[in-house]
This record gives C-alpha cells, sequence and structure tokens, in this order.
C-alpha cells in the first residue's frame, strides 16, 4: 500500500504554529503552520490488467466520477498509477468526501479484490495530514516521491509536528513556491494501528529533473542540523527510511 501514497500521492484542530528554525530563502524563516486535516483514500483495486480492454467503459466512468466530485467540491485532488482500476487516490478535506467518491465507484462495480487466488483482499488505507499544500494543476504523467519514517519509540508526543514544521514543511515549501513541485504534504494513517508509528513525506513534481532537485533538498534537510532545534534522529530512526518513486495522473484543485 506504501507506494501508492500520493501521490500523493496525500491528510483536527486549527493549529497555529510557527517555525524558528532555518532561513530558506532570501535569508528569511518560512513559516509553517498546521491546517485543517486533510484526508486522503488509497485504494487498490487489483483488477488484471488483462481485464482493463473489457472494462474500459468502466474505467472512463471512474474518471468522470473524480472529475464531478473534484468540480463539487467533494474532494480536491485525485490520481491514479496508470489506469483507475489499477489503483487510485483522491483527497478531501472530510472523511464524508473520501465516503461519498468510494460508494460511487462501488455502484458501478469497481470493488477490490484478492491479488491472487485465495489471496485475502488488500486493506483500503486512509491517511491524515496537518501539513500540506499545492496549486492547482492536472498533470498527465506526475513523477510521485514518497518517503517513508519510522517515528523512535521514545520520540516526544509531538514528533510529527516537529518534523512537519521544522524540518521538511519548509523545505518542500520552498521548493513548491520556486515551483520544482506541485504539491507536497507530511502523512501519518488515520487508524495508527495500521502502521505503528509510520511517518510520511510526499511531493509531486511535472518532472524528473524537478523531482531530483526535491529530493536533494530532502537529502540536505537529513544531514544539517537545525540551530537550537531537536536532532532528527531524536524523532526518527535515521537506519529505517525508505524511498518510493511512481507516475500517476494527478489532479489538484487550489
Amino acid at each position: 500500500m506504501i507506494k501508492k501514497v500520493s501521490i500523493a500521492l496525500s491528510l483536527l484542530s486549527i493549529l497555529s504554529l510557527s517555525i524558528t528554525g532555518n532561513a530558506l530563502a532570501d535569508d528569511q524563516p518560512i513559516e509553517i503552520n498546521a491546517q485543517p486535516p486533510m484526508y486522503s483514500y488509497i485504494a487498490v483495486w487489483n483488477i488484471p490488467e488483462s481485464e482493463w480492454e473489457n472494462r474500459k467503459d468502466q474505467a472512463a466512468e471512474a474518471k468522470k466520477i473524480l472529475d464531478q466530485a473534484i468540480d463539487n467540491n467533494t474532494i480536491f485532488s485525485y490520481g491514479y498509477d496508470r489506469n483507475p482500476l489499477h489503483d487510485t487516490f483522491w483527497l478531501a478535506k472530510s472523511k464524508d468526501g473520501l465516503e461519498t467518491v468510494r460508494d460511487q465507484f462501488e455502484k458501478i462495480g469497481i470493488t477490490q479484490v484478492p491479488a491472487k487466488e485465495g489471496a485475502p483482499v488488500m486493506p483500503v488505507s486512509i491517511l491524515v495530514s496537518r501539513y500540506y499544500n499545492c496549486i492547482t494543476i492536472r498533470c498527465e504523467n506526475a513523477y510521485v516521491h514518497v518517503g517513508i519514517y519510522k517515528i523512535r519509540p521514545d520520540a516526544p508526543a509531538d514528533a510529527v509536528d516537529q518534523l512537519s514544521k521544522y524540518f521538511f514543511g519548509p523545505v518542500l515549501e520552498k521548493m513548491l513556491v520556486g515551483g520544482t513541485i506541485f504539491e507536497w504534504e507530511t502523512d501519518v494513517y488515520d487508524n495508527p494501528k495500521d502502521s505503528p508509528g509510520t511517518f510520511l513525506i510526499a511531493y509531486l513534481s511535472e518532472k524528473a529533473e524537478d523531482l531530483e532537485k526535491a529530493n536533494n533538498a530532502i537529502q540536505e534537510r537529513l544531514k544539517t542540523p537545525l540551530p537550537n532545534g531537536p536532532a532528527l534522529g531524536s524523532l526518527i530512526d535515521m537506519k529505517a527510511i525508505t524511498d518510493v518513486v511512481v507516475r500517476s495522473y494527478a489532479v489538484y484543485k487550489k
């Protein structure tokens, strides 16, 4: 399931948290504020590619559902890897928005099936983010990078907030403002039991070279300590970092 995060791929209260760390642009610190929760629905249908041609009308209907949900503000983003019958993600500011799209998919007969006979059906993942930003865009073949981190067991309770507002958020926001990426987010699983202690960062770019530029900026962030700030190694397990890159059709509506 991790490789399908948008894209993200992408998500309870409104907080006002300001950054006091690195100066990232023109010697001025970028302020990162927590926002209302953004929820991401990650579904892997497991419908065999051999069936896609026979279901092309269903795939077209699935895209129509997603575009209508964007237009009426039920969701503000969606994407899929190769085909909406393969895997699909959509983002909303409420769980009701997520469920509305899911219900419409079920009505046209798109439901998850086992990857192979006798295997269990892969569970749906719902992520939640309070740190994110994007621009309005429709990208036919986006580059999606997902970094997967493990929070240390002895890390403070606000480790995710610290990671988002001091470490990754300022770097990614600078990349967004500069046009290198068009979306970024930091996520945890809405149900912590799905993957205890997992923290994710995702960002999307139109070009491979821009994705590489963002990747390099994140790598530098991992190496550079914050002045008078927490040590990154005190928050995450530096030996348990996984990076995944996928290509996605992606739509975002600011």
